[in-house]
């Protein structure tokens, strides 16, 4: 065993883990007052279901011998039968097989995670964790098999994807897309300000996505090695100039840098530089970022303009951003990778699984919808999902006294609580 890597990989590990909770805060801001809560667990929530199911079957799916075709993983892993901390992922000088188990489970656990933000404020909790256990048994496992499996179709076809363009993020972001369609708009979509409740909150949530993303992408390698370290120094670099490009158009498109586009677009640029990192050099790494800003950012806007209730900008920036970077490593790669034949292998990466997730997330939610109800009633969804589906609410209203600028406030935000205060009379 490799002291060295393994304890690089389960650091790794841990950043990716702390991710989960960085996006619950980065979208738990952008939400109103009244879905705050809600918007925190169903990312929480992933980190138990995928954990269980992980450990019961997927890993097995995703990284056991294939089951033909590479497209799935046998059942010889379930429960990780086979596999004992000895268990070395290859050669004299590996890692242990639960090192790389932990660290691909982090994986497993956001990426449904990140579909979240499309559905904000509309749907029932108890149909959202059926949904993520359907979707990642269904959808994530497979993929993953296809793309990091060494027996998968698409690594076979010698697609690059490094730490995860399809398998993460074009696959929730065709996911999201999918479920939006099926579940509908938010009661008021275009027709009221649905503004975010807490901006600090999503700066921070930002931050920390950008620090675990170093695991994210670095971690990749397996390795304490220069991979790794060209991946963390691309990585830091396309966040940067993703940020840059993103505020750079929003500026030119609204007058105005706005908080929401310095984290949207450095998170762009993040998901841009995933599936690339370890293939292109710094210049690379700045176009990337830069292509992912912008173009995310035209994407987002085009959300109202198609009636597409996409409520945080996950297909966006997610979907769009994971299409730039798996597209342009092609034409971008180092050392006589990129060229015509490479991205034409990237293209068939990146629409492949565009097809198959859009079509299994489409009818997995319209299962969920017909079976026990997707949508949450107009009602709780009116006066706020946080009491409806957890009976707390994310802030205390009655500390407001009964002046009218009070009132206005508890009114505006949807009163946590989900009923609507008493005109009391001032004075």
């Amino acid at each position: 065993m490799n002291a060295a890597d393994t304890a690089f990989v389960l650091i790794s590990a841990a950043l990716v883990m702390l991710m989960t909770p960085g996006l619950a805060l980065f979208y738990g801001g952008m939400v109103r007052a009244k879905s705050a809560l809600n918007m925190l667990m169903m990312s929480f929530i992933s980190l138990g279901i995928v954990s269980v199911l992980w450990v019961l079957y997927g890993y097995s799916l995703a990284f056991g011998d294939d089951l033909g075709g590479g497209l799935v993983g046998n059942f010889d892993h379930v429960g990780l039968k086979g596999i004992t901390a000895d268990t070395l992922t290859g050669g004299k000088e590996g890692i242990p097989v639960f090192a790389f188990a932990l660290f691909q489970l982090a994986f497993a656990i956001i990426t449904p995670a990140l579909m979240s933000g499309a559905l904000a404020d509309r749907v029932k909790f108890s149909a959202w964790a059926l949904f993520i256990a359907l979707w990642v048994s269904l959808v994530y496992f497979p993929i993953a098999h296809w793309v990091w499996a060494v027996d998968g179709w698409l690594f076979k076809l010698k697609v690059i994807d490094f730490a995860g363009g399809t398998a993460v993020h074009i696959s929730s972001g065709v996911g999201a897309l999918a479920a939006v369609l099926v579940v509908g708009k938010r009661i008021g979509f275009r027709q009221e300000t649905m503004r975010p409740h807490s901006l600090p909150l999503t700066m921070l949530g930002a931050g920390l996505l950008w620090f675990g993303w170093f695991g994210f992408n670095a971690g990749s390698a397996l390795s304490a090695n220069g991979v790794a370290a060209s991946m963390a120094l691309n990585t830091q670099v396309a966040a940067g100039a993703g940020m840059l490009g993103w505020l750079a158009f929003e500026r030119i498109r609204r007058g105005a840098f706005t908080t929401v586009g310095a984290a949207s677009g450095a998170v762009a640029g993040l998901v841009g530089i995933t599936p690339a990192g370890a293939n292109v050099n710094v210049f690379g790494a700045l176009a990337i970022g830069v292509a992912a800003g912008v173009l995310c950012s035209w994407a987002v806007g085009l959300k109202h303009k198609l009636g597409i209730d996409d409520s945080l900008d996950v297909v966006g920036v997610h979907l769009v951003g994971g299409l730039v970077g798996t597209l342009l490593v092609g034409v971008l790669a180092i050392d006589g990778v990129g060229g015509t034949a490479q991205l034409g292998r990237q293209a068939v990466g990146a629409f492949s699984v565009m097809v198959f997730s859009f079509v299994m997330s489409w009818a997995i939610a319209t299962f969920v919808d017909v079976t026990i109800g997707f949508r949450a009633v107009e009602r709780d969804e009116t006066r706020g999902v946080d009491q409806a589906f957890h009976a707390e609410s994310a802030y205390d209203f009655k500390v407001l006294d009964g002046s009218p600028a009070g009132l206005g406030a508890a009114l505006a935000s949807g009163a946590a609580d989900g009923r609507t205060p008493d005109p009391k009379p001032v004075g």
